[in-house]
């Protein structure tokens, strides 16, 4: 009886010794498994430098007037008391029409982003949990749509708005922009799995309509999903710069991306431009806060979706 224990030690000893201490085998996967982290430690922190480096030169160039701009270390700070007189001759400059082009900007990139949200919201639903003649094909458009590039339909919705007369109007640059073919598959996938069938049959017994499941059952499940086309969709508008640049001309309808361009023009015209690239820098930074300050507030929707749609 007393040689089965030594048996089964002995069989146990290829992964730790009768003593428990670990085999060789072990403390080399350990090892491995280190380097493995540590490694992917190194992949993100270099990543993160990465996408640091451009917001960082931008505050500290926004911190500089235009002779430092060119002259002091490009990465650090020469005079930063020259951020606040930046500021303020950034809302002078002109009569102040940065102010209206970043007015332009919040106004075009909310209501395009929520006009495409609930387009890609509808879409997607329908897309997941209906059945219709067609649906693959119409799917597959989108789909093939997702792949031609935006700057390549800019011409192509020129020639039609103006066939409209909707060239140089703010509906130019929203009426093209509630169209997000990557939204309406990214919610058709996410509803697919978040939304079980068996919750939907459970509200349609209990009498609910169409329209009361969709707003009260399956809304608040696509929740994350809904807060990620939303921020895509406001990011693209708000970043959106050749289509503006196509089809407005007045100055007063310009989104802060084209009117900064043209600052950018006059500056790049050498002595007979006016030369205002500390302006430029200042407003390309103030012009990004808002899409950093978005993306903070809404991360804990993200967060808070991870377990959605789960049966009980």
């Amino acid at each position: 009886m007393s040689a089965l224990p030594s048996s089964t030690a002995a069989l146990d000893g290829a992964h730790t010794t009768v003593t428990g201490i670990p085999s060789r085998r072990n403390r080399s996967a350990g090892r491995r498994g280190g380097q493995r982290r540590i490694g992917s430690h190194v992949l993100l922190i270099v990543l993160a430098i990465y996408f640091i480096i451009p917001i960082w030169w931008l505050f500290v160039s926004a911190t500089k007037d235009t002779g430092s701009l060119f002259s002091s270390p490009a990465f650090w700070f020469d005079n930063p008391g020259s951020f606040f007189s930046n500021i303020a001759g950034l809302f002078e400059h002109q009569g102040g029409i940065y102010w209206r082009w970043l007015g332009n900007s919040f106004f075009y990139a909310f209501v395009s982003g929520v006009g495409a949200t609930v387009v890609a919201v509808l879409a997607g639903y329908g897309f997941a949990k209906y059945r219709f003649r067609g649906r693959g094909v119409v799917f597959g458009m989108i789909l093939g749509s997702v792949m031609v590039p935006l700057t390549a339909l800019v011409i192509p919705t020129f020639m039609l708005l103006s066939q409209y007369g909707l060239i140089n109007t703010p509906w130019a640059v929203i009426l093209p922009s509630l169209l997000n073919p990557f939204g309406v598959y990214l919610m058709r996938v996410y509803t697919q799995d978040a939304v079980p069938e068996e919750l939907l049959e459970a509200a349609r017994i209990d009498g609910a309509g169409e329209w009361r499941t969709f707003t009260t059952i399956v809304v608040p499940l696509l929740r994350p999903a809904i807060v990620t086309v939303l921020l895509l969709s406001i990011v693209g508008t708000w970043n959106n710069f050749f289509l503006p640049l196509a089809v407005l001309t007045d100055p007063q309808l310009l989104p802060v991306t084209v009117g900064l361009n043209r600052w950018l023009a006059l500056s790049n015209a050498g002595a007979g431009g006016e030369q205002v690239w500390n302006l430029i820098t200042s407003g390309a930074f103030i012009s990004v806060l808002p899409l950093l300050l978005s993306f903070l507030l809404l991360q804990r929707y993200w967060q808070g979706g991870l377990a959605i749609g789960s049966v009980k």
